[in-house]
């Protein structure tokens, strides 16, 4: 049975439509403004020379994202499926039960390219030995070359990408690993091309989204400085669309001004920045669970 590839297409190109799904978008925003603002505290720590501590936000801010993630794919995965998309409160806490899935599977599946990596490199210590070195290292070169190029494109197309989505749609861990190697031994073609449709609209938005933000921030900082009268540095202003906070404003050598004013600038211009970064990683995470389910709805 051929495989249908242009409903696939379509359907993945439709997942443009991620941020119209205001739940999931208020969650990944909620998790990543939460996981920033530990983050922050971890850098904080870490400058008091506190390791433990900065450690231990660290964590904290890797499993909010880690779960808000998980969260808002499983919204998405609700409306890729055409259901009714659950309660953010709902999804956080399927979420909290489903997200081992997605490590195990994750984990499984690392520790099988580990296994490669560790016989090529068993492989290439051999090569130092005389008389089969030579001929040795003739063969392991082409041969660990693809392995290991091979290990990173399936990393990238198929298991990263499509763990989750498994997870999201009711997979248990070993469910996910069967769809993982089937699709590996019969179908990575044209997995491949509709992950590549995925990448090409996540390059699309996320250079939609930066100009946008570059744009409208030079203009707006022109408007506030010269305009309203504003007595903010234009950097300043636009430290937190660019991603910057008031240490890493300080350490790029430029001092915060403005008391209360140059504060409220940073946290504005930091929303700001994480919608940017919300928008490209929505359409993302939305067509991944759409060719998740273009290809198993042919299985």
């Amino acid at each position: 049975m051929s495989f249908p590839l242009l409903p696939a297409l379509a359907r993945v190109l439709a997942s443009i439509d991620a941020p119209r799904n205001l739940r999931a978008l208020y969650a990944l925003l909620a998790a990543f403004c939460f996981a920033g603002l530990l983050l922050a505290m971890a850098r904080s720590a870490l400058a008091r020379d506190d390791t433990m501590l900065s450690a231990l936000w660290m964590g904290l801010a890797l499993a909010v994202a880690f779960f808000g993630v998980n969260a808002t794919g499983l919204m998405l995965m609700d409306q890729a499926r055409g259901l009714p998309v659950r309660d953010p409160q709902d999804a956080l806490a399927d979420a909290l039960r489903s997200g081992h899935r997605v490590l195990l599977s994750l984990l499984a599946c690392l520790a099988l390219a580990a296994v490669g990596v560790a016989v090529l490199a068993a492989l290439l210590w051999a090569t130092r030995w005389p008389w089969i070195g030579a001929p040795l290292l003739a063969v392991v070169l082409p041969a660990g070359v693809l392995l290991l190029g091979g290990l990173a494109f399936v990393l990238v197309i198929l298991v990263g990408p499509l763990a989750g989505p498994a997870v999201w749609a009711g997979q248990r861990s070993a469910g996910v690993l069967a769809f993982l190697r089937g699709r590996l031994r019969t179908g990575l073609p044209e997995t491949a091309l509709l992950m590549a449709a995925v990448y090409l609209l996540v390059a699309l938005t996320t250079a939609a989204a930066s100009f946008i933000v570059v744009s409208g921030g030079q203009l707006l900082a022109g408007l506030a400085i010269l305009g309203a009268g504003i007595e903010l540095p234009a950097r300043q202003l636009l430290a937190g669309v660019m991603g910057l906070g008031p240490r890493s404003l300080g350490a790029s050598g430029v001092p915060m001004q403005g008391g209360n004013l140059g504060l409220a600038a940073l946290v504005g211009g930091g929303i700001v920045f994480a919608l940017a970064l919300v928008l490209p990683t929505l359409v993302w995470l939305r067509g991944c669970c759409a060719v998740y389910l273009a290809v198993t709805e042919q299985e």
